[in-house]
């Protein structure tokens, strides 16, 4: 099979560094092949920390290079809507950090202008493929946690 190639990523974001792309370059199927960041240092410096082969000093380059299939925005909240819709009227799949949008006229601009393109878009929302939502749901179905009323869940990053 041959691996999705993610022009990384739209900034050089902690989350980005420290979580995603080690994440994708695990992967058996994905392999980041380039960062952009309006800063052209601090790309190359992330590029040399994390193996990524190529930099670029803004996002729309990155988004102009025909080799990146998909690219990941940890971008300010604000700019999500921005970004995802050049990213997906230049063809390239999209994991925005979440929240995706500020508003839900925003979000339908986005879906929009993806489903047009004919491109994967998703937020980067972990709970609802955490593993420990399969097991919750196994101690409901066998009766050990008993009828659920309410579920209240926080996520804590240190």
């Amino acid at each position: 099979m041959e691996k999705l190639k993610w022009g990384g990523v739209l900034s050089t974001a902690r989350i980005g560094r420290t979580q995603v792309i080690p994440a994708i370059q695990r992967s058996s199927n994905g392999e980041v092949v380039a960062i952009a960041s309006r800063n052209e240092q601090t790309a190359k410096e992330a590029a040399e920390e994390l193996n990524i082969p190529r930099t670029f000093d803004s996002y729309e380059a990155l988004l102009d290079d025909p080799e990146i299939q998909a690219v990941y925005i940890p971008l300010p909240n604000a700019l999500h809507k921005q970004w995802v819709i050049a990213a997906a009227n230049k063809k390239k799949h999209v994991l925005c950090e979440k929240p995706v949008a500020i508003t839900s006229a925003e979000l339908d601009e986005m879906v929009s202008a993806c489903k047009k393109n004919n491109v994967v878009f998703m937020e980067a929302f972990m709970y609802q493929f955490h593993p420990q939502h399969q097991k919750v749901k196994e101690l409901i179905n066998q009766g050990m946690i008993g009828d659920v009323a309410l579920c209240v869940q926080a996520f804590l990053s240190i």
